[in-house]
């Protein structure tokens, strides 16, 4: 497969520093080692098992890597460390992107920093400009309420039917913020489950809107995920499409990806371009989408302004993802190597669970054939069970996260659940 192939063209002076301790993180060190067979940096606050005895990278542990003058500090230190390298700074989750966007003034002088500016960061990661600007260029997102958490008093939630989607519109400032019950996505099924939710995070110190948003039905099966690359001119240059199976269900990492299977999408890529070139969008952008069953359309639910969590699923699929960061924004080339093609097109299996527990999870058989037939023929992917990667107690750990993810699903996510999600009636709350 290509994503065990080098980069098309060579980097001897890389050094890449990733921000973030989760698999997203660990996901782009690997695709960095699989192209450069270079060892990232990557900067956590607390030292986690998807980083630990890594061999392929390095791990820095700073605490206060949400203070503004600690992250710069500590990425400044880290440059002195590798003078005379090629420095790439990126971070694996919005409030990481966020924190490098509002210090770039501090670091552009040691660091290639490939995302967009502040004010176009704020335009997408605010959940009701968001939305403003699907309306504006025909693309499918849920009816909406936004309501100003301190400002209390209670949304007027008359256009929407419970159970609904409760969740933060600034996703950084609400990963700041602790409450009991607190997750990324709330499904919520009454007025006064709504109320007690919204008095809980005003209690909390939550500053931001908070987005309540039509609840489109049928189990996780239903999601997409889309990720673009818009080069320094903003025209998008290529796009990886997936059909996710199958979500996390823990509440801190509620609704990311587990299972994927990459395919080719024509209208809904058309869709996401029209947006990113009308916003002049630079680098990557991840979108989150769902099917809906009522009446086949899809709905965009928001832009992840970096690669996602799950983004080794492009790598996977035959693209790595580092190769397009550093071949334009490094070595001045285009972003795609000379024939490369523009999308995803032959199928591939992302996952980070054991095949056989993913496939409990399918209720639809066609696609289950499929999971099945992708792992015979080779054509599945777990990131953390990388060749590259042989310390012992790094493989122990992950025979032991892997055996966890049973209990976790049987705990969080029971099979029945999911199958009455699968085979709910059209139409029931």
């Amino acid at each position: 497969m290509s994503r065990r192939q080098r980069a098309a063209v060579a980097q001897d002076d890389l050094q890449p520093v990733v921000l973030g301790g989760d698999i997203g993180a660990y996901s782009i060190a690997r695709t960095f080692h699989e192209a450069y067979g270079v060892r990232a940096v990557v900067v956590s606050t607390v030292s986690t098992g998807l980083v630990r005895h890594s061999r392929i990278l390095h791990n820095v542990v700073e605490p206060g890597l949400e203070d503004p003058a600690t992250l710069v500090a500590t990425l400044r230190r880290i440059a002195a460390e590798h003078a005379g390298r090629r420095l790439v700074l990126l971070g694996s989750a919005d409030w990481l992107v966020r924190l490098v966007v509002e210090s770039r003034e501090q670091l552009e002088d040691l660091y290639t920093i490939p995302y967009v500016p502040r004010a176009t960061l704020d335009k997408v990661t605010d959940k009701e400009l968001f939305g403003e600007l699907c309306r504006e260029h025909g693309l499918g997102h849920p009816t909406t309420v936004v309501h100003d958490v301190q400002g209390g008093g209670t949304p007027d939630v008359s256009g929407l039917r419970f159970p609904v989607i409760a969740k933060a519109a600034d996703t950084a400032a609400y990963h700041a913020i602790e409450f009991a019950g607190k997750k990324k996505v709330h499904t919520v099924g009454s007025p006064q489950e709504l109320a007690d939710l919204l008095g809980r995070v005003r209690a909390s110190g939550y500053q931001g809107g908070f987005v309540i948003q039509d609840y489109i039905p049928g189990d996780d099966s239903g999601m997409r995920i889309l990720t673009c690359y818009s080069d320094r001119s903003g025209t998008v240059r290529f796009a990886a499409f997936g059909h996710v199976l199958l979500e996390e269900h823990t509440p801190g990492a509620l609704g990311n990806p587990a299972g994927i299977v990459t395919r080719e999408e024509h209208a809904l890529v058309a869709q996401a371009t029209r947006l990113l070139e009308a916003l002049g969008w630079t680098g990557y952008a991840n979108f989150d989408l769902k099917h809906d069953p009522r009446d086949g359309s899809t709905v965009f639910f928001e832009l992840n302004p970096r690669l996602g969590r799950s983004n080794f699923y492009i790598t996977a699929g035959g693209r790595n993802t580092a190769e397009l960061y550093v071949r334009e924004h490094v070595q001045g080339l285009d972003p795609l190597p000379p024939g490369a093609a523009t999308q995803l097109v032959e199928p591939h299996l992302y996952t980070v669970l054991p095949r056989w527990l993913l496939r409990r999870y399918v209720a639809d058989p066609t696609m289950r054939a499929r999971v099945r037939s992708l792992g015979r023929s080779r054509r599945a992917t777990n990131p953390l069970w990388y060749r590259a990667e042989t310390d012992p107690r790094r493989i122990a750990y992950l025979c032991l996260a892997q055996l966890n993810q049973v209990r976790k699903y049987a705990r969080h996510y029971p099979v029945g659940e999911a199958r009455l999600a699968a085979y709910r009636p059209e139409g029931a709350a």
